[in-house]
């Protein structure tokens, strides 16, 4: 998403001396003058994320976040930029790594350095400067972290492998994706996981809002800006039809699109029935789609076979957080040539010249080739807030060892601020009425089961 091509300027920022204006240099980024370019993107966000800022002006008496030390490790956009920032108004010092190597935007990153953030991150990280990027910001003499705060739990485990003492002393865990959550919940299985954690990703706010409405819009612009792709009359095979699937098949469709599902669930699998999607298994339908999407959450769900059998020109890309549902790595073997088209687009031809459009090299399609709509991650990062308020807040005790989901009247509240934008509002019960419901007038309006 970044206007700065990675391939600009050869030289790795590893090997430049950088600085600030103030002459601070605790950072690793492309380029810092790009920081003003960067700050007025920061600008446009702030105003399509409300509720973060009405928690910077409710901060301004207290400080919820006095003396917490986050380390984050998250997509660097403009408006994570928003969140970091809140969470410093709050009182947080925060130090910060990308969680994916495409998705960072460089003048966001050199306008957060230029705030004296110290923020490692740039688009296009090669796999060793990725783990470079996430050590710097953990390992830092006289600083210990207390509050980690995670997108797909490459930093969590990070610190519990090589750092397992300044784990133990982490007050809490903040996590944002299905994946993060996947291994959070392994570790306290195993029981091995020595801090309460937050799963912020099966949040209500989350799942309906981030994963559904953000992927309806954002698949579109995704395939748009790397294919220029025409969406009627094309064949489509999304590869599951959880909040993520349902997104990209409901924008699809609206776009004239002929979409098929695939999904293991019976649940899910019957509401796609219900929404007018065709379920089927990759198998049948590989020959004859134009464009595969994976939102799974899985690994191996595209294989070497099903890319043998796809036909010319068919794109392949995936709309999950981890890069495992395409065996992109099956694809490196001599007989097959990869010609890079542009930034995130790859052609893969066979010897007997068909070829696939690869996208993102089967890494996450929105954040990677385009954006993500801005309101709908200050839901997610106002959420995220909270949470990082409520576990570095908790009295002793009241969480133990665990993985955590958000009270639900946190997710009330994150969306009852996002309500004045729409000039929307609320009806309130009246006694007679919340009695009737056996509710209380503030909420929790929903038991914690309904889903």
């Amino acid at each position: 998403a970044s206007y700065t091509d990675s391939s600009d300027d050869e030289t790795s920022p590893r090997d430049k001396q950088q600085k600030n204006s103030k002459g601070n240099g605790d950072f690793c980024i492309k380029n810092i003058k790009q920081a003003d370019f960067g700050r007025r993107e920061i600008e446009i966000a702030e105003q399509e994320m409300p509720a973060l800022m009405a928690l910077r002006k409710r901060a301004q008496g207290e400080k919820p976040l006095a003396g917490a030390k986050v380390v984050g490790c998250t997509h660097i956009t403009a408006q994570t930029a928003v969140l970091m920032e809140t969470l410093s108004a709050l009182g947080a010092q925060c130090r910060w790594a990308a969680c994916n190597i495409y998705s960072t935007q460089n003048e966001v990153a050199a306008a957060l350095a230029e705030g004296s953030f110290s923020v490692f991150a740039w688009k296009g990280e090669s796999e060793d400067d990725f783990w470079w990027c996430i050590d710097r910001c953990v390992n830092v003499e006289g600083w210990q972290p207390n509050m980690i705060l995670d997108d797909g739990g490459d930093l969590t485990h990070w610190i519990y492998k090589k750092y397992p003492n300044m784990f133990k002393k982490i007050k809490g865990i903040v996590e944002e994706s299905v994946t993060g959550v996947h291994r959070l919940y392994q570790l306290s299985k195993a029981g091995k996981l020595c801090v309460p954690a937050m799963n912020v990703n099966d949040s209500v706010t989350k799942q309906k809002f981030d994963n559904l409405y953000c992927c309806r819009e954002s698949i579109l612009d995704g395939l748009k800006r790397t294919t220029d792709v025409m969406f009627g009359g094309k064949q489509v095979v999304v590869c599951g039809y959880g909040e993520v699937g349902k997104g990209c098949c409901a924008a699809l469709k609206a776009m004239g699109s002929i979409v098929y599902v695939t999904e293991i669930d019976p649940i899910c699998a019957l509401q796609a029935c219900m929404d007018g999607f065709r379920l089927v298994k990759l198998n049948e339908v590989i020959r004859q789609v134009d464009i595969v999407i994976t939102c799974t959450g899985n690994k191996n769900v595209v294989v070497r076979e099903h890319l043998d059998r796809m036909k010319n020109g068919c794109i392949v890309c995936n709309m999950g957080h981890s890069n495992t549902e395409i065996d992109v790595a099956s694809l490196r073997t001599p007989e097959l040539t990869w010609e890079r088209v542009r930034s995130q687009v790859d052609h893969v031809i066979w010897p007997d010249g068909k070829r696939i459009v690869l996208l993102a090299e089967g890494r996450l399609l929105n954040l990677s080739c385009s954006t993500v709509p801005t309101f709908v991650l200050s839901i997610t990062a106002t959420t995220q807030a909270l949470a990082l308020i409520e576990l570095y807040n908790a009295p002793e005790g009241r969480y133990k060892q665990d993985v955590y989901l958000l009270p639900k009247k946190m997710d009330e509240y994150v969306a009852s601020l996002h309500l004045p934008t729409f000039d929307a509002h609320l009806t309130e019960l009246t006694d007679e009425q919340a009695k009737y419901l056996g509710l209380n007038k503030n909420g929790p309006f929903k038991p914690n089961y309904y889903r």
